[in-house]
């Protein structure tokens, strides 16, 4: 006869029960990620027909304004809420005089992308780094340094030639003292009273920004951005930088990068709860996600969901991330 143990006792509580089909693990999921969290970046240039892909961005393109519009086209169809533009000018100087003329690439993209997709929301970068031939985010001083009294006065002019073709949101990311109330200022004295502020308000000085550099072609030829982007060993700070341009008007708050910064996510969402948040999946992020699964180190699909979800899980209300389009594709997927 054979002897048998008695039964193990479990209890009644079994989490495991939650997590025995694919139905029932939706059913409870606790973060939700959608495509419409999501927002993708577009670099866009002169010139018609043109898809330069990024070497240290496969699958991301340098873009005429027409193939902008296209990418854009396939975005909404899979349910990306909207597209954050950079413009690629064709001339720099020193005062990124480009930046504010109605002609370059972001405003005629954001003429015929809001023209196109009219419920498509189109965010756009104001900053100088692409525009100026020095790399850096202002105009310069005398000493080598961001001279503010310059710098944001051409920070208005570009974003109110932005909102004067049609853009939803403007998007400082020069993270230089005062452009938020600036350019809040700057709007509403130009009857644009109706366009947010999309505030980079926590920017890191990250490592996680070089293949950005080749697709926006926007890496400073000396120096670095210590002196206007934040230190990545503080979070005090990133508070008091977000309380900042809440203070100055801004009506959406950045943190970037995303996945080395969750907990500055956490903080920021906690303590500003009645602000819309967005975390940028920066090029750094994205590129190691490709290389890995190129080299058939990750499953990139299970891969990017986690990381997004664990974006959102940390608190953004919204992503911007090169991923936007596949993800969105994955999701309507299922798992």
């Amino acid at each position: 006869m054979i002897d048998l143990a008695p039964p193990v006792s479990l209890g009644p509580d079994r989490p495991m029960r939650l997590r025995a089909s694919a139905a029932v693990r939706r059913l409870v999921r606790e973060t939700r990620l959608h495509p419409a969290d999501l927002i993708l970046p577009l670099f866009v240039k002169a010139g018609e027909g043109l898809r330069d892909e990024i070497a240290s961005m496969p699958g991301v393109f340098q873009l005429s304004v027409d193939e902008a519009v296209r990418e854009a086209e396939r975005a909404a169809e899979v349910g990306v809420s909207g597209v954050l533009l950079f413009g690629l000018p064709e001339h720099k100087d020193a005062e990124g005089s480009a930046a504010h003329d109605d002609r370059e690439a972001v405003q005629r993209a954001t003429r015929a992308i809001k023209a196109a997709l009219p419920d498509l929301a189109v965010i756009t970068d104001v900053c100088l780094c692409e525009y100026t031939d020095h790399g850096h985010c202002g105009i310069l001083g005398l000493d080598g340094g961001v001279e503010l009294e310059a710098s944001l006065p051409a920070h208005v002019a570009a974003a109110v030639s932005h909102a004067r073709a049609g853009a939803d949101l403007v998007a400082p990311s020069s993270m230089i003292d005062g452009v938020v109330g600036a350019i809040r200022a700057g709007l509403d004295g130009a009857g644009f009273g109706h366009v947010g502020i999309f505030s980079y308000a926590v920017k890191y000085a990250s490592a996680f920004y070089g293949p950005f550099r080749d697709a926006a072609d926007s890496a400073p030829a000396f120096g670095d951005r210590r002196t206007h982007q934040m230190d990545p060993g503080n979070v005090r700070e990133a508070l008091r930088e977000a309380a900042l341009d809440v203070a100055q008007g801004a009506d959406l708050l950045m943190v970037k990068p995303a996945v080395a910064y969750l907990d500055v996510i956490r903080q920021i969402r906690d303590a500003f709860p009645e602000r819309p948040l967005g975390a940028y999946h920066v090029s750094g992020e994205y590129a190691m996600l490709k290389a890995a699964a190129e080299r058939g180190w990750l499953d990139e699909r299970r891969a990017v969901l986690e990381a997004l979800t664990g974006i959102r899980r940390a608190g953004a209300d919204l992503i911007i991330t090169y991923y936007a389009t596949e993800a969105a594709r994955w999701l309507a997927e299922g798992e």
